[in-house]
C-alpha cells in the first residue's frame, strides 16, 4: 500500500511539473514574442509604450521561472529529493504574485495603453516617409493585411507631411484598395495618383488592431488564468490535505528519503 502511495504520488508530481513547464514555455514565448517581433503590430508600439515593455519583461520572467520550477519539480518527484520539491512549493507563490501583477498592471493601465497606441499611430502616419524603418513598414503590413487606411480613417493621412506638402496627389501604397482595377503598386512608401478620388480601402484599422490586440491578450491571459488556478489548487491540496511523512528504505537502491501521502485529513 506504502509504495503503491509513492508511485501515485510520484506520476501525479511529475505530470503536474510537467504541464507547469509547457505553460512557462508558452507564457516565455508570448514575453518574447511581444519584445521581438518586428512583423505585427506589436512593433509599432514598442518604441514609446514603456508599458507594454514592462509587461513583456515580466511575462518572460514568469515564463523563465516556470520552466525552471517545473524542471526542477520532475527531477525532484522522479528522485524523490525533498529539498527540490520544497523550493518549488515556494517558488509557485513568487510565481503567483507575478502572473497577478502583470494582469492588474494590464487591467488598470488598458485606458492608458489605448490611448498611448492612438497618439504614437497618429505620430507614426504624421511623418511617415516609407523608408527602411521597422515601425513604418511594420503598419504598412497592418493596413495591407487588414485591409484598412488610417487610424479612424484615410483622412488621417492628409496630415503627413509629404502628402500635405506635395503638388500631386498621394497615398500610402499600403492602403490601396486590391478590388479596384488598375496596376500593381509597391507595398510600402507613398504613391501618386492623376485624380484626387483614391483608391484606398475607407475604414480605418482602429476597430481591427484592437480587435486583434484583445484575441490574441486572451489567449495568453487565458493560459495565465489556468496556470494561477492550477497553483492554486495544487498548494491548497499539497500542505493542507494530506499528511506527510518520511518512510526511509521504502524504495530499495534510492538514496534519498522518499515523501509519502499516507491518509487524507478529513
Amino acid at each position: 500500500m506504502g509504495k503503491g502511495c509513492i508511485t501515485a504520488t510520484k506520476y501525479f508530481l511529475f505530470l503536474f511539473n510537467l504541464l507547469f513547464f509547457i505553460f512557462g514555455a508558452l507564457i516565455m514565448g508570448f514575453g518574447l514574442w511581444v519584445l521581438l517581433d518586428n512583423q505585427s503590430f506589436i512593433a509599432v508600439l514598442q518604441e514609446s509604450s514603456t508599458t507594454l515593455k514592462v509587461v513583456s519583461y515580466i511575462f518572460i520572467s514568469v515564463g523563465s521561472l516556470s520552466m525552471a520550477m517545473g524542471f526542477l519539480g520532475c527531477i525532484g518527484a522522479i528522485y524523490e529529493i525533498r529539498c527540490l520539491l520544497g523550493l518549488y512549493f515556494t517558488c509557485l507563490l513568487l510565481i503567483l504574485i507575478a502572473q497577478v501583477t502583470a494582469g492588474v498592471l494590464i487591467y488598470f493601465q488598458r485606458d492608458r495603453l489605448k490611448h498611448e497606441m492612438s497618439n504614437i499611430i497618429k505620430g507614426m502616419l504624421v511623418n511617415y516617409t516609407g523608408q527602411n524603418r521597422t515601425t513604418e513598414h511594420t503598419w504598412d503590413y497592418v493596413q495591407r493585411t487588414m485591409k484598412c487606411c488610417g487610424w479612424t480613417g484615410p483622412g488621417n493621412w492628409s496630415e503627413n507631411v509629404w502628402i500635405r506638402n506635395s503638388s500631386v496627389s498621394m497615398y500610402p501604397c499600403s492602403c490601396r484598395n486590391e478590388t479596384l482595377p488598375g496596376t500593381d503598386v509597391k507595398e510600402t512608401g507613398l504613391c501618386e495618383h492623376l485624380s484626387n478620388d483614391l483608391p484606398v480601402y475607407e475604414k480605418g484599422c482602429m476597430h481591427s488592431v484592437e480587435g486583434w490586440l484583445l484575441e490574441n491578450c486572451g489567449v495568453i491571459l487565458g493560459i495565465c488564468v489556468g496556470v494561477a488556478v492550477i497553483e492554486v489548487s495544487h498548494t491548497h491540496t499539497g500542505p493542507h490535505t494530506h499528511t506527510l511523512h518520511t518512510c526511509p528504505h521504502t524504495v530499495p537502491h534510492v538514496r534519498y528519503e522518499c515523501v509519502c501521502i499516507l491518509h487524507l485529513q478529513d
